[in-house]
C-alpha cells in the first residue's frame, strides 16, 4: 500500500530539488481529458526558501514552455479504472508536452478529482515554555491537533493550517518570532480513498516518471480561478469536469473545506446520447455547439441535424429542435447544481462574510449556466478562468484548464502544511497531544 502520508516529506524534497535543476511537469488526471504543462524556473536561486506560513511562502518566477492534453481513457469519476488505458494517455500527453518543450521531464506533480474527499476542522493548544513562540512550538501546537478516526483505507492528502492565534489575538498568519504565553491553532485536513492515490502513483510509475507531489482538484481550482480579494474574503470554487464536480471553499487565503459530487458534464452527454439515440462523439458535438439551459421561442424553431452514418437514409436525416435538446440538459445540470448546494450548506457556507460562488471547469462553459446557478444555489454566482501564467499558450486558458493552472501556482507558491514541520516524539501528559503524536509516528 501506498503510504501517502509517510512520503509527502520526501515527495515535497523531490518537488525542490528538481524546480532548483529547473524544470518539473504538472498533471491533470481528468475524466474527460489529461492536461500536461512543463514549468521552466527562472528564478533558481529563491526556490524552495518557505519564508513564512502563508498562501505566498517560497513563491518563485516561473513560464510555461510546453503544454499539451489529450483525451482522457481509462479515468472514471476522477479515478483510475483501467490501468494500461491510462498509462498510454499520461505518456501521450507527457511526451507531447515535451516535445513542445525541447526538454525531458523526470518528475511530475498530479492533481484528481475523484477518491471521495473528506474536510475535518482541526484545532491545537500548547503553553509556551518560553515567551517567544518558536518553530519548535508551531510543530507542537500542529501535533496536538486532536486527530479523529477517518477510517481505515484513508490517507490525509492536505493539512494546512489556516489560523494561528496567541494569548487573545486571533487571526495570525505566521506566529514565530511573537511574544505570548499560549499558542492555538486551527487546521484544515483533508482526506481521501488511498487506494485511488495508490493507483495514481502507481500508474505515474509505470510510465518512467517521478511522482514529486500530489493535489485535489478542488484545492488547485480555487487557487487559479479566485481573485485574491475572494479567497481573502471567502467565496466557493466549483470545478465542473468530465467525471466529478469538485467543490472547495476558501477563506483568509487558505481552504477550508472541500468535496465532490460523482457527476459532471460527461453525464450530460450520455443523457444526450442516451435521448436522442446518437453515439456519444455526436452527443457531445452537439452539446459542446447547440448546449443550454435556458430555452426561448426561438428554441423551438431552430432545428439541429443530428447526422449519422448507419446507411438507414431516415435515420440519419433526422432534426431536432434545439428546445428539446434543452430539455435534455438542463435536468442533468439542476440535479448537479442541487446536489452541490448540499454540499455547500453541510459547510455551512452561508455563514461567510461574503458568499461569493465562481464556476469553472468544462462543463460550466454551458450558456445560461451562470443564471441557472444563482437561481439554484441563491448567491452571487461568476464564470472563472484561470489566472494568466507566463507562458502559457492561449489553448489552455478555458475554464477547463483550472486544475493544471493551479497545479503551476500548487507547485511555485507552496502553503505550508503540518509535514514540513518536525513534529516532536516526546510524550506528554495530554490525552489529546498522546494520542495525535501516537497517530503521526504511525504514519510516517
Amino acid at each position: 500500500m501506498f503510504e501517502l502520508y509517510q512520503s509527502q516529506r520526501a515527495m515535497r524534497a523531490m518537488r525542490k530539488a528538481a524546480m532548483q535543476r529547473g524544470v518539473v511537469a504538472v498533471l491533470d488526471v481528468g475524466t474527460s481529458k489529461i492536461a500536461c504543462l512543463v514549468l521552466k524556473f527562472d528564478a533558481t536561486d529563491h526556490i524552495g526558501e518557505l519564508d513564512g506560513i502563508g498562501s505566498l511562502a517560497g513563491q518563485s518566477g516561473f513560464r510555461v514552455i510546453g503544454a499539451a492534453s489529450t483525451r482522457s481513457r481509462g479515468v472514471r469519476f476522477g479515478e483510475i479504472s483501467a490501468m494500461q488505458e491510462t498509462e498510454r494517455a499520461i505518456r501521450t500527453a507527457v511526451q507531447a508536452a515535451q516535445k513542445m518543450a525541447q526538454i525531458r521531464v523526470d518528475h511530475v506533480i498530479a492533481c484528481f478529482s475523484g477518491a471521495e474527499p473528506r474536510s475535518y476542522g482541526l484545532d491545537g493548544r500548547v503553553e509556551l515554555e518560553e515567551n517567544m513562540v518558536s518553530e519548535q512550538d508551531v510543530a507542537q501546537v500542529l501535533a496536538s491537533c486532536d486527530v479523529p478516526n477517518y477510517g481505515q483505507g484513508r490517507e490525509v492528502l492536505h493539512a494546512h493550517p489556516v489560523n494561528f492565534s496567541l494569548d487573545n489575538r486571533s487571526g495570525l498568519a505566521d506566529p514565530r518570532g511573537q511574544m505570548g504565553q499560549e499558542l492555538t491553532c486551527d487546521m484544515h485536513m483533508l482526506t481521501v480513498d488511498g487506494t485511488a492515490i495508490a493507483n495514481l502513483a502507481h500508474c505515474i510509475k509505470r510510465c518512467d516518471l517521478e511522482l514529486a507531489g500530489i493535489a485535489n482538484s478542488a484545492y488547485v481550482s480555487g487557487l487559479s480561478s479566485l481573485v485574491e480579494d475572494e479567497q481573502e474574503l471567502g467565496a466557493a470554487c466549483i470545478d465542473l469536469g468530465g467525471g466529478a464536480t469538485s467543490i472547495s471553499i476558501f477563506m483568509k487565503k487558505h481552504m477550508i473545506y472541500a468535496d465532490s459530487v460523482r457527476m459532471g458534464g460527461d453525464h450530460v452527454t450520455s443523457d444526450i446520447s442516451m435521448g436522442l439515440q446518437v453515439p456519444a462523439a455526436t452527443a457531445e458535438r452537439i452539446k459542446t455547439f447547440y448546449g443550454g439551459v435556458h430555452a426561448t421561442g426561438m428554441d423551438d424553431r431552430e432545428m439541429i441535424d443530428i447526422g449519422g452514418d448507419t446507411g438507414d437514409w431516415e435515420h440519419d436525416r433526422r432534426t431536432v429542435s434545439r428546445a428539446e435538446l434543452i430539455g435534455i440538459i438542463r435536468p442533468r445540470m439542476e440535479e448537479i447544481l442541487e446536489e452541490t448546494r448540499v454540499r455547500l450548506d453541510a459547510a455551512g457556507f452561508e455563514h461567510l462574510p461574503s458568499q461569493k460562488i465562481i464556476l469553472t471547469g468544462g462543463a460550466s462553459q454551458i450558456p445560461g449556466l451562470d443564471t441557472l446557478a444563482s437561481r439554484i444555489l441563491g448567491q452571487q454566482v461568476r464564470l472563472g478562468r484561470p489566472m494568466r501564467v507566463h507562458g502559457l499558450p492561449q489553448a489552455t486558458t478555458g475554464p477547463g484548464f483550472s486544475s493544471a493552472v493551479g497545479m503551476c501556482l500548487f507547485a511555485t507558491r507552496p502553503q505550508d502544511e503540518c509535514w514540513d514541520f518536525d513534529l516532536p516524539v516526546e510524550r506528554h501528559s495530554n490525552k489529546t497531544f498522546r494520542r495525535a503524536v501516537r497517530w503521526f509516528k504511525a504514519n510516517w
